[in-house]
């Protein structure tokens, strides 16, 4: 599975900020999807994941209430809707793929490039 990540960018603290994860070369609808990020000098640590069928959503803490995750299988991608976004949430983000909708990077074989959102104060 290839993964193409766009939307990042800058936006003031309480701003939103959108991205998007195209995914090809397999059968979209099987594979679980997640997103991450990695603050410099940080670890990378989990945002949101989507099963396969969209039914069902996980987030962490620190962004439930403000990120939204959603996927469109019949466009093979996923995104992550990013509200009230605070300056805690400038960090690369990525999206991955996987066989289970985790929250552990190590169970994510496939992964995009990373988009980078900044937010400031």
């Amino acid at each position: 599975v290839q993964l193409q990540v766009s939307g990042g960018g800058s936006v003031q603290a309480g701003g939103s900020l959108r991205l998007s994860c195209a995914a090809s070369g397999r059968t979209f609808s099987d594979v679980h999807m997640g997103w991450f990020r990695q603050a410099p000098g940080k670890k990378r640590e989990f945002a949101a994941s989507i099963n396969a069928s969209g039914t069902s959503t996980y987030y962490a803490s620190s962004v439930k209430g403000r990120f939204t995750i959603s996927r469109d299988n019949a466009k093979s991608a996923v995104y992550l809707q990013m509200n009230s976004l605070k300056p805690v949430d400038t960090a690369v983000y990525y999206c991955a793929a996987g066989s289970r909708a985790s929250g552990k990077p190590g169970e994510y074989v496939y992964w995009g490039q990373g988009t980078l959102v900044t937010v400031s104060s």
